[in-house]
C-alpha cells in the first residue's frame, strides 16, 4: 500500500473528537508561541464557522419537519414538548444556583480592585409581549433568508403538524424533507471531516489575542465559572441521566465529546447543532424524531451555561463594588435569569443582554459589564459547552422517555 494511503487510512481510524481535540491543543499551542501573529491562521476558523452556518437554517428546518412528521401524533408531540421546556427551564435554574454558590463560596471579587471606566452599550432586552408576537413570522422566506432560528422553528412545527394531519396527501412531501435531511445529515458529516483544522485556526487566534495579559488579573473568576460548568455537567447531567433514565453518564459525555469539543472551540450553540444532531444519532442512539425536534428547541431556548455565566459574574461584580446581596436579590437572580433565558437566546450577544437584564433588576451598575467583556470569549467557550451538554442530555432522556433510544448504540463502547 502506498505511504499516503496508509497515513490517511491511519488519520481517518482516529476518533473524530481526538482529532478535534488534537486540533485545539495544537491551536492554543501555536496561538501562544507566536501571539497576534497566529491571528494569519484565523481564516482556518473562519471557514469552518462560516460551514457550520451555511447548515444551520437548512438543517434545523428539515430536521424539525422529519421530526414532527415521524411522529404522526400531535399528542405525543406536545408531550415531548412539555418534557422538553420542564426539563431545560428546570436545569437552568439549577444551573444559576450552581454558578450563585460558587461565587458565594469562592469570592472571586474580593481583593480586585478594577474600575468601571469603559462604557458598555448595554443593549435592551425584547419585551415578553415582542417575543411571543416575533414568533410568528410574517414571511417565512424572510426568516429562513434572515436566519431568525425562532421563526423558522414555529414555521417548520406549523408545517409538520399540517403534513402530518393531511395523511397520504402529504406523503409525497415528507419524502422530499426526508431526502432532504439526510442530505443535510451527509454535507454535515463531510463540513465536519475540516474540523480539527477549523478548531486549530480559532484556538490559535484566541490564544494568540487573549493570552496571560488578559486572563491573569480575572484569572479567578474565570476558574469559578469554569468550575461551576464542570460541576452543572457531572453533577446535575449526569445525575438525572441516571436517578431519571437509568443511563450511565459516562456513555452520554464520551458520546457529546464531538459536540462539545466544537462548542467550546465556536462559542456558537446554533453552531454546533449539527454536530449535536450527529453525536444524538450517531453516538447515542437518539431517534431522528426525537432529536430533530428538541434539539433545535434547546440551540434556542436552552441557556443554562449563560446561567452559570449569570450567577457567577452578578457576585463578583456585586463584590466589586461593595454590594451586599440579599436572600431576596438572589431569587430575583435565580428567577430572572430563568425566564429570561427564553426571551434573549436568539439575540446576538446573548450572554451580555441577559447579565445586563439580572444585573438592573437587582441594582448593580452597568458600567461594570465593562470588567468582564475583555474576558468574554473565555468565559463564552465554557457556557457555551454547557449549554450543548445540556441539550444532549436532554435529548438522550426524553429518547429514553419516550422509547426512542437505541441502547445497544448507547451504550457500545466506541464512538463515530
Amino acid at each position: 500500500m502506498p505511504r499516503n494511503k496508509a497515513s490517511s487510512h491511519f488519520y481517518q481510524r482516529i476518533p473524530l473528537w481526538v482529532r478535534i481535540l488534537a486540533g485545539l491543543a495544537l491551536g492554543a499551542l501555536t496561538g501562544a508561541l507566536f501571539g497576534e501573529q497566529a491571528s494569519v491562521l484565523k481564516p482556518l476558523g473562519d471557514i469552518f464557522i462560516s460551514a457550520i452556518k451555511m447548515l444551520i437554517v437548512p438543517l434545523v428546518f428539515s430536521t424539525l419537519v422529519v421530526g414532527i412528521t415521524a411522529m404522526r401524533d400531535p399528542k405525543k408531540m406536545g408531550r415531548i414538548g412539555s418534557k422538553t421546556i420542564a426539563l431545560y427551564l428546570l436545569t437552568t435554574a439549577f444551573a444559576i444556583a450552581i454558578g450563585l454558590l460558587a461565587a458565594w463560596l469562592f469570592q472571586p471579587g474580593t481583593g480586585l480592585s478594577l474600575s468601571f471606566d469603559t462604557p458598555v452599550d448595554a443593549k435592551e432586552a425584547p419585551s415578553l409581549v415582542d417575543i411571543l408576537v416575533g414568533l410568528v413570522p410574517q414571511n417565512p422566506i424572510d426568516a429562513l433568508a434572515s436566519g431568525n432560528i425562532l421563526q423558522i422553528i414555529v414555521f417548520a412545527i406549523g408545517l409538520g403538524i399540517s403534513l402530518t394531519l393531511i395523511g397520504e396527501k402529504g406523503e409525497p412531501v415528507v419524502r422530499v424533507f426526508e431526502s432532504f435531511a439526510e442530505a443535510m445529515y451527509k454535507l454535515t458529516e463531510l463540513v465536519m471531516a475540516f474540523a480539527p483544522f477549523g478548531v486549530f485556526g480559532l484556538m490559535a487566534y484566541v490564544a494568540g489575542n487573549y493570552g496571560l495579559d488578559v486572563l491573569l488579573p480575572l484569572a479567578k473568576v474565570i476558574g469559578v465559572a469554569y468550575a461551576a460548568s464542570i460541576v452543572h455537567v457531572l453533577v446535575v447531567y449526569s445525575g438525572l441521566l441516571k436517578l431519571l433514565g437509568g443511563l450511565n453518564p459516562v456513555r452520554y459525555l464520551r458520546g457529546s465529546l464531538d459536540a462539545l469539543v466544537v462548542a467550546y472551540s465556536s462559542a456558537s450553540s446554533s453552531g454546533t447543532l449539527p454536530v449535536s444532531i450527529r453525536c444524538a444519532q450517531r453516538n447515542l442512539g437518539v431517534s431522528e424524531g426525537v432529536s430533530g425536534f428538541v434539539l433545535p428547541v434547546g440551540a434556542t431556548i436552552n441557556m443554562d451555561g449563560t446561567a452559570i455565566y449569570q450567577g457567577v459574574v452578578a457576585v463578583f461584580v456585586a463584590q466589586l463594588t461593595g454590594t451586599d446581596l440579599s436572600m431576596a436579590d438572589y431569587g430575583m437572580i435565580i428567577m430572572t435569569g430563568t425566564l429570561a433565558s427564553i426571551g434573549t437566546a436568539g439575540v446576538p450577544g446573548a450572554g451580555l443582554i441577559m447579565l445586563s437584564i439580572v444585573m438592573s433588576q437587582i441594582g448593580l451598575p452597568l458600567e461594570a459589564i465593562a470588567v468582564v467583556a475583555g474576558i468574554d470569549r473565555i468565559l463564552d467557550m465554557a457556557r457555551t459547552s454547557v449549554n450543548v451538554a445540556g441539550d444532549l442530555m436532554v435529548t438522550t432522556l426524553i429518547g429514553k422517555s419516550e422509547g426512542e433510544l437505541d441502547l445497544d448504540i448507547y451504550n457500545r463502547k466506541d464512538t463515530v
